[in-house]
């Protein structure tokens, strides 16, 4: 066992839905890791757990008639099925709604406050008069303000792309009771993340981040932290905050507790040290592997919080892309919208772990499951080089030796150079590059292959007296799928374990001191993987298509409640057009997406506010004639599309370095457009 002591945790999935692929590309990632780690002699712990709290678990509970608890037990049951069947060896897999998370959060939310990091203020929101709550956006419907369209979010239009204040909406009512909701004051509690602007600075600078990551981090850090809002009124499944009766930690304050939370339970069932791993000067160290979309939360609140509240802050925070399929963001209607468990009704899991390992890499950009792809690379790669080489060797050693190995290594160099490689493949797992180690490793299957090849061991079977170089070339092929597999372990552990046993030996560690096995007794050999057929694929595709008519509410999807809805407004020609340009004028305006990451009224100004917006690469301030129809807290967070090169503008209130596209008549009748959940600051609109 190394000096090494190493903490592991992925993403918590929400309790209010199924796991799907688009899920898996974070589990398998971090799963492939920690076996790694583990078969590397190191102390490795991975740990995770179902984030259970808020007010869509709440909701979904209540209209299935059973209590939130149950629900979430419900879920739980079901996660726990789909990643065990997907092989996730989480060592501990547990509940953010435990006695561990309330008793942590609780702890850390009262050191923040003793160290002077917690403030409150009584905001106005929409409320349920009959269910008595408070209604977040997406919890009020009613007709939109702009072009009438009945059964409407709170938030933004379907029909017409418009977004509005939720008490703008005529005939309003709420989600949840059909009642008429009313406006009331209610007092919030707030973290104040500008505390700790120098010490995230640094942190963020320090090697903890990848650096794409980090360079993210460092606009959001220049552009100004705000402090955020960490309660929720009652009613609402969480945890009661300490100090404050009726009022509960939001659901994202104690999500990531729930990391510490696992890990305590863990050490009640193996006696570990918990304060050893997480106390400020710890020596162990602590890796999250997340999705690019929550790095907001983990880079900077989370940080932010341990350090105020005396804990360690994490080693390092893995950010992954997101998962296309077929080149686009998952789709119901298309069928590739795929639940765990559907693909294993259909499909060996391993085949997307290795696919996966395949395409990730150690940065953040988005993979791609392409079904043509996958099938190939999956029928040629593992089946086609790794599996097929103890095919084509185990039945001469069947028929003819009684499964015995040679007594001998027929290519000792051939040999010690795929023992060689294992410093390669090492480094590579150890930095995520899974990529660049799966293609190491089917270079040298293609080494494994020529050499079967060049032997010929079908033609020596054939003649007499060369029984003993028979034996010898199919027992070198053996010794070197026997490699393979090993360095394939972390990808795929049942395929390893099926063929440790099928060579009669012990799970291996990693191989850099391996010996070839000589004079050894094997098993009858079995098929370890079977190829993919297309109509697997095409059975996957047809079980997951759904019918779109009616898309379901956002509530049974996500715990956010932002809208990331692309609006596509229906706009009304109310002005003369303008001359005509040619179409190289307007090739010349450079449109980006862009995120709204802060926004102000200015001081003096009857219509602007003053935006900073992030436009991928940079940030960039903006005044925008827009505060008629807009309050700098409906901005916040939202996405809009700006010209990018316009010239820098000089106002009386500073400089104006690009322009908000908005249509409308004015007023409030002034529309803001937001881009769809797919789209990342930066892109270009085309």
């Amino acid at each position: 066992m190394s000096d090494r002591k190493i903490l592991v945790t992925s993403a918590l999935p929400y309790a209010n839905g199924p796991i799907h692929l688009g899920h898996l590309v974070e589990y398998i990632q971090t799963d492939i890791w920690v076996r790694f780690q583990k078969m590397r002699g190191h102390e490795c712990y991975f740990v995770c757990a179902d984030d259970t709290h808020g007010t869509p678990i709440m909701l979904r509970a209540d209209r299935e008639g059973i209590s939130p608890e149950q629900l979430i037990a419900q879920v739980a049951e079901q996660h726990q099925a789909d990643f065990a069947d997907f092989n996730i060896g989480f060592d501990h897999y547990h509940s953010t709604h435990s006695e561990e998370n309330k008793i942590l959060s609780s702890q850390i939310y009262l050191r923040l406050r003793d160290g002077g990091h917690i403030s409150s203020r009584s905001i106005t929101q929409a409320y349920d008069p009959v269910k008595l709550m408070f209604l977040p956006d997406r919890f009020i419907k009613g007709d939109c303000p702009k072009c009438g369209a009945s059964d409407q979010y709170g938030d933004n239009c379907e029909a017409c792309g418009a977004t509005y204040s939720p008490m703008d909406l005529k005939n309003a009512v709420s989600a949840i009771s059909g009642e008429k909701p009313i406006e009331k004051d209610s007092l919030h509690y707030f973290f104040n993340l500008g505390d700790f602007s120098e010490m995230l600075t640094d942190w963020t600078k320090a090697g903890h981040l990848q650096p794409e990551v980090s360079n993210k981090m460092a606009e959001w850090l220049e552009s100004g932290l705000h402090e955020w809002d960490i309660s929720r009124d009652a009613p609402y499944f969480g945890f009661e905050i300490p100090d404050a009766p009726g009022k509960y930690f939001y659901v994202w304050l104690d999500a990531p507790i729930g990391y510490m939370a696992s890990f305590k339970a863990l050490c009640s069932k193996k006696d570990l040290d918990f304060d050893e791993f997480w106390r400020q000067e710890s020596k162990t160290e602590l890796y999250h592997f997340i999705g690019k979309d929550i790095i907001y939360f983990h880079a900077l609140f989370w940080p932010a919080m341990l350090y105020g509240a005396n804990f360690r802050t994490p080693s390092a925070i893995y950010s992954h892309g997101f998962l296309t399929v077929n080149g686009e963001k998952m789709s119901k209607s298309r069928g590739t919208f795929i639940q765990a468990r559907t693909y294993l009704d259909h499909l060996n899991p391993e085949y997307l772990r290795y696919y996966f390992a395949a395409k990730l890499s150690a940065g953040v950009d988005d993979i791609d499951l392409n079904f043509d792809d996958f099938t190939q690379r999956v029928n040629a790669d593992l089946v086609g080089k790794v599996v097929n080489i103890a095919s084509r060797c185990s039945g001469f050693l069947h028929k003819r030796f009684d499964n015995l190995l040679s007594d001998e290594c027929a290519e000792p160099a051939l040999f010690q150079l795929f023992i060689d490689s294992n410093t390669d493949i090492a480094d590579f797992y150890e930095k995520r590059e899974f990529g660049k180690a799966m293609r190491e490793i089917m270079a040298l299957a293609d080494k494994a292959n020529q050499y079967i090849d060049e032997k010929k061991p079908w033609l020596i079977a054939k003649e007499e007296g060369r029984d003993k170089e028979l034996n010898a070339v199919c027992s070198m092929g053996l010794n070197l799928f026997r490699l393979l597999v090993v360095y394939l372990q972390p990808v795929i552990p049942s395929l390893a374990n099926n063929a440790a046993h099928f060579l009669n030996i012990d799970p291996q560690p990693w191989p850099s001191q391996a010996q070839p096995l000589l004079n050894h007794k094997i098993n009858a050999f079995v098929p370890l993987m079977t190829r993919i057929e297309a109509d697997k694929i095409a059975a996957i595709i047809e079980a997951s298509k759904q019918n779109l008519e009616k898309s379901a509410p956002v509530t049974t999807v996500s715990k956010s409640t932002e809208d990331k809805t692309l609006a596509t407004a229906n706009l009304q020609a109310i002005e003369p057009i303008a001359e005509a340009i040619e179409i190289e004028d307007f090739t010349k305006i450079d449109l980006r997406i862009a995120r709204i990451i802060k926004a102000e009224a200015v001081p003096n100004a009857e219509k602007l506010l003053q935006l900073t917006v992030d436009i991928g690469n940079e940030t960039r301030n903006i005044f925008a004639g827009i505060k008629s129809a807009y309050t700098p807290e409906e901005l916040e967070g939202k996405f809009t599309v700006v010209v990018a090169n316009l010239k820098p503008r000089k106002m009386r209130f500073g400089t104006s370095e690009g322009m908000v596209l908005a249509a409308g008549p004015g007023g409030k009748d002034l529309w803001v457009l937001s881009p769809d959940e797919g789209a990342q600051a930066g892109m270009r609109v085309k």
